[in-house]
């Protein structure tokens, strides 16, 4: 069991169920899109932000992170770690069918992967030394390039991130998961 300071916050219940057998953090439900209309829940998890900070894992799929997008900006990416599951298709065990998008929640990550995935998000920023800059990115061909979006999409796969990531994500992510010595490595391994 993982142990996690911040406050995690998620969609649903099935994804709550998921992470309760992996950390033994508190773990809070949006209820989907009723976050954007619930003004207390949106409050508490204003102050919960503010006194431990949050770490938010939404689904991969659009509606995910138009919930997460939601979040950072009514709450402050100041107090906001994001977590981010990869990109996997199939459907959940409790469904009949594939989500919209064909890919798996967070309720359908193995136990496993929602443990390394949080493992990750408690990585300060603060404390990346020598951190990845967009200026590698750019040099790296992954940003402001003609084929950038494409060679970073690559790269996101490789290092199993979701498709729907911006430049300014990824490259938060990538100083929590590499160090620029990785990084460096990772680029001359693959031509990029």
């Amino acid at each position: 069991m993982i142990h996690v300071d911040r406050v995690i916050v998620v969609e649903g219940k099935y994804d709550r169920i998921a992470l309760a057998r992996v950390t033994d953090a508190l773990v809070l439900e949006t209820g989907g899109f009723g976050i954007f209309t619930d003004d207390a829940k949106l409050e508490s998890l204003r102050t919960l932000a503010r006194e431990k900070g949050l770490i938010l894992l939404t689904d991969s799929d659009r509606s995910g992170m138009a919930i997460r997008n939601y979040l950072i900006g009514a709450i402050g990416s100041e107090y906001i770690r994001n977590a981010y599951i990869p990109d996997c298709y199939g459907t959940e065990k409790r469904k009949k069918h594939p989500s919209a998008e064909g890919k798996l929640g967070v309720e359908g990550m193995s136990e496993e992967v929602l443990a390394s995935i949080l493992s990750v998000a408690q990585v300060p920023r603060e404390d990346v030394v020598d951190p990845i800059t967009n200026a590698d990115l750019y040099n790296a061909g992954l940003l402001g390039g003609r084929d950038s979006a494409a060679l970073r999409a690559e790269y996101q796969i490789a290092l199993g991130l979701p498709s729907r990531m911006s430049p300014r994500k990824f490259l938060e992510i990538v100083n929590a998961l590499r160090t620029r010595e990785e990084f460096l490595r990772d680029m001359a391994e693959r031509k990029m």
